[in-house]
């Protein structure tokens, strides 16, 4: 049975080569399975690839980039399938699907581990903790490891031990041209530093090498909450104490609505609510005076702070992060300056849904002491992230979510640098992915594209266009 794609039609006889030389699967149109294989975390998304290819190793990646090349497909790679952005679907072209690709080899003596691209977060901290070692990981443990390291990678351990990006010491990169190269400081360092924020524009990643450290089994962390009646306070108060934070204390304040959730009173479900998260990674007898001040912000309503698992801290977040929502997330680097106190509170109270969002992250630390042109992430010097999620669970009225969070965005961005986050530009917008790099970076960028996916193969991304398609 041919398959209509993008581009033209494949025959029976074509699939069935492609098939036969593949230890996973291709999943069309038609078979059982394919609404599974086709179906991302996030609902905002709904597509209808031609094939999917479940690759079962590197030789199969291979496979199906060469596949893709040779019949002129649309290509998308599939990791973890959170695809905020929708990249990791299409309609009438190939997704390769990596997730079935799990593995994992952990140097306790080295402080290393190599993981393949399949692995999500969760994966990740469970074959790491058995150790005590972790690296900066997702707020959220279902979220894949390959396009969260790749566009940069904030999380809890950010200001201890920088971006997940800046813990990446190689990766074995199958590049448009179906061959398998190695990536790091001293094989292909151009590729390497462009694989460090530059996003999915260069290759599929079978494997990453991060340097690991030393974090948990228990950390101190948690969540306290507060009444928005006092979020100017709080936003202000906690302004004021990141400027003498330890580098071992990771902090973010999260304008939303209070969940339905036993441990908060029942008078404040449903009303909006400003959140202090933080983890302490670092002793957590010696956390204690880091994190008491947080305490002090206004009237807690809840306090969650305290010794924990890391584990526990890194899947804490999960209940509330399922998949089958519609999800659109925009970012923007911002100073919390007093005005931009004042839009973040103002857009607090005009969120559309329960379940959208602000959180600001205070970045500095590990961070912000990497050099500004040793990776592609190069926004060094910002302060804080602010991300602005609309996310809702049904389609009704989504496009209006879309549009609040763009224009919250805009108004909240005046107040920062004008970048965006790579990970978090919302959509591919040529505008914003500009905006994630200074024009030195971008041109740089643009130069690496050039020499390994010179037609533009990988384009599901925040595309940085090799000059060719200019």
């Amino acid at each position: 049975m041919s398959i209509d794609t993008a581009e033209g039609v494949l025959g029976d006889a074509t699939i069935g080569e492609l098939e036969a030389g593949l230890r996973g699967e291709v999943v069309r149109p038609g078979d059982a399975g394919y609404d599974d294989a086709r179906a991302i975390w996030n609902a905002a998304h709904d597509r209808r690839p031609a094939l999917v290819v479940r690759c079962a190793g590197t030789a199969d990646v291979m496979r199906a980039v060469e596949f893709a090349r040779s019949q002129d497909l649309l290509v998308a790679v599939r990791g973890g399938a959170h695809s905020i952005a929708g990249f990791s679907t299409c309609d009438g072209g190939i997704v390769i699907d990596l997730s079935a690709m799990k593995g994992a080899r952990v140097d306790p003596v080295q402080r290393r581990i190599v993981a393949q691209p399949g692995m999500t977060w969760g994966d990740f901290d469970h074959e790491t903790q058995a150790f005590g070692r972790a690296v900066t990981g997702g707020l959220v443990s279902t979220t894949g490891i390959a396009g969260f390291t790749l566009g940069g990678g904030v999380g809890w351990l950010v200001r201890r031990h920088g971006l997940a990006c800046d813990n990446l010491v190689g990766a074995d990169v199958v590049t448009a041209d179906g061959r398998l190269v190695h990536a790091s400081a001293e094989e292909n360092p151009d590729l390497f530093w462009a694989l460090r924020g530059g996003g999915g524009n260069f290759g599929v990643v079978t494997s990453f090498e991060y340097q690991l450290h030393p974090v948990g089994p228990q950390v101190l962390a948690g969540l306290i909450f507060y009444r928005a009646a006092e979020a100017r306070q709080v936003i202000t108060r906690w302004r004021d104490l990141t400027a003498g934070m330890p580098d071992e204390l990771t902090t973010l304040v999260n304008l939303t609505t209070a969940p339905p959730l036993p441990f908060l009173p029942e008078e404040v479900h449903g009303t909006r609510v400003v959140v202090v998260g933080g983890m302490y990674a670092g002793a957590p007898e010696a956390g204690e005076a880091a994190v008491r001040p947080l305490r002090g912000l206004g009237t807690p309503i809840a306090d969650l702070m305290g010794p924990m698992p890391y584990t526990g801290m890194q899947t804490l977040l999960d209940p509330l992060w399922t998949r089958g929502a519609h999800n659109y997330f925009t970012s923007a680097f911002i100073e919390a300056s007093d005005p931009a106190i004042d839009e973040l509170t103002r857009l607090h109270h005009t969120t559309p849904t329960p379940s959208s969002e602000l959180h600001m992250h205070h970045l500095g630390g590990a961070y912000g002491r990497v050099p500004a042109d040793a990776t592609a992430f190069s926004q060094r010097d910002a302060s804080f992230l602010c991300n602005v999620i609309a996310r809702s669970p049904e389609p009704t009225g989504f496009d209006e979510h879309v549009a609040w969070a763009r224009g919250a965005r805009d108004e909240i961005a005046r107040h920062g640098h004008g970048a965006t986050y790579v990970n978090f530009t919302g959509d591919g917008a040529e505008d914003k992915v500009r905006a994630s790099y200074p024009g030195p970076v971008y041109d740089r960028l643009v130069q690496v594209k050039n020499k390994y996916d010179p037609t533009n193969l990988f384009r599901l991304n925040q595309n940085i266009r090799p000059s060719s398609a200019s």
